[in-house]
């Protein structure tokens, strides 16, 4: 699915009018759907996705350097780098391609980037998407630049799936730019995100409802989604059916959230799941199958692995009544419970003062150039 090249600004950056930019953008939980966004079956056949995003983000902190060079660091995995565009890409760092990628599409210069994240990349909530998104944002608002939520989200796309070559599906930046509670269509003529509008009480009643665990170990999702790809270009009859009870399972959970059925929630999660473990043999393993039958033995409704497959999140919907069970029985097997909250709101982004930056944040920051790593 492609992207209008008047999508990509290629001439901001070059002066910035704030000195330090700051963005954030959720990261998301699949209901339903996942699969469906996957090129090049919504051409083909159209695709729907039924998502939230939570309170759990990817961050960008822009700030204006003396001098032309471009610094890079990412607080999550202690990397940094600094180089001058004129030199690339010798001095790239390959870890930080998703930086390099937005830094070149905005023709960014003088600048250091600071990046970091909720969650890691192979976690199943869309992280590395939602920070291309954030990243796209910092430096619309670096430069002065009010690009359109679908232009935003179309940037993201073409950024990830062309210039980088990154293999997947089109749900996750979208989600992060919009936030909320929505269903997202993808047609062949175009993406249309459709935001349901929930009373609060049937959020918190979801809520209520739901456990976040994390199954203690992430993963490489392109191989998983080379597969599901290649069972629709080889119209493999159990991809291709699995595909479509999704696509039907995603209106049922719009229709039950939509009239606070939320019994109803974790039996239709249950069934999604059980389509969605036939699109690759990579989505499930013996640890994610022992986690799941888990929390089935302690009352719990339903749920699904968040993402590809293969680690990251499990979602659980379980009755009130069985949730410390629940709890309990996915932790004693070295589940992680991880609290949340739903965010309304997509990507963010604001001028900061500079007065934030303590004294002594530079000592171990990008300012050392790639020769003076240790």
């Amino acid at each position: 699915m492609s992207v209008k090249a008047s999508a990509a600004p290629r001439s901001a950056g070059t002066v910035a009018a704030n000195r330090l930019v700051r963005a954030k953008a959720p990261l998301r939980i699949s209901f339903c759907g996942g699969g469906t966004d996957v090129p090049p079956y919504p051409e083909r056949f159209g695709g729907c996705v039924l998502s939230c995003t939570i309170d759990k983000y990817s961050y960008v902190t822009l700030r204006r350097r003396e001098d032309d060079d471009v610094a890079i660091r990412s607080l999550d995995f202690g990397l940094s780098v600094r180089y001058d565009r004129r030199e690339q890409p010798n001095r790239r760092d390959e870890k930080l391609s998703l930086v390099h990628a937005i830094i070149d599409r905005f023709d960014a210069r003088g600048v250091d980037v600071y990046v970091h994240s909720d969650a890691p990349p192979g976690s199943g909530l869309g992280s590395s998407s939602s920070m291309v998104v954030a990243l796209c944002a910092a430096f619309a608002h670096w430069s002065g630049r009010d690009i359109p939520r679908y232009d935003l989200a179309a940037l993201a796309v073409e950024i990830e799936r062309n210039d980088l070559g990154i293999v997947g599906g089109l749900q996750d930046q979208y989600a992060a730019v919009f936030g909320g509670f929505n269903y997202i269509e993808f047609r062949g003529d175009g993406i249309v995100v459709n935001p349901l509008r929930l009373s609060e009480p049937t959020m918190n009643e979801l809520h209520y409802h739901l456990l976040l665990c994390f199954t203690g170990a992430t993963r490489l999702s392109s191989h998983i989604v080379a597969d599901q790809t290649r069972g629709v270009e080889e119209s493999e009859t159990a991809v291709i059916d699995s595909l479509s009870h999704l696509k039907v399972l995603t209106d049922r959970l719009k229709a039950t959230m939509l009239t606070d059925r939320i019994d109803l929630f974790g039996a239709q999660l249950h069934e999604a799941w059980t389509h969605k473990r036939r699109l690759s043999a990579s989505i499930t393993n013996s640890r994610i199958d022992e986690l799941y039958e888990a929390a089935i033995q302690a009352g719990a409704w339903g749920g699904k692995l968040l993402g590809a497959g293969g680690g990251g999140y499990l979602l659980v919907c379980t009755p009130f009544t069985r949730r410390t069970a629940v709890a309990r029985a996915l932790q004693d097997r070295g589940g992680q419970i991880v609290d949340f909250q739903f965010d309304l709101n997509g990507v963010r982004s604001w001028s900061a003062r500079e007065e934030t930056w303590l004294d002594g944040d530079d000592e171990r920051g990008p300012a050392a150039p790639l020769s003076e790593r240790s």
